[in-house]
């Protein structure tokens, strides 16, 4: 889910908390539980502040979030990449 948090907020400058939630379908606690251990990573920032009288919580990925999910893609892409080319041996040694 936290791959998800960031892949979302990389799409944009800033998103609104009810939005994020909204998209991942998530509840209110377990987005919190989620954004506290990425912000306590300093992947994201959390703004608060007011939108007319409503209070609202916008966030941010930082630059270390923007560099950590790059990292995460390609580490998932090179895992991808082995059970691909295993597959392919395994389908490779069948036919022999």
């Amino acid at each position: 889910m936290r791959l998800a948090i960031l892949t979302v907020l990389s799409e944009t400058q800033e998103c609104k908390f009810s939005t994020l939630r909204d998209e991942l379908k998530l509840t209110d606690g377990n987005l919190n539980r989620h954004l506290r251990v990425l912000e306590e990573a300093s992947l994201l920032q959390v703004v608060k502040g007011y939108e007319g009288r409503r209070p609202t919580t916008w966030l941010r990925l930082t630059r270390q979030g923007r560099a950590a999910l790059r990292a995460e893609i390609a580490a998932l892409e090179q895992l991808v990449s082995r059970v691909r080319n295993a597959s392919t041996a395994h389908l490779n040694n069948d036919a022999i």
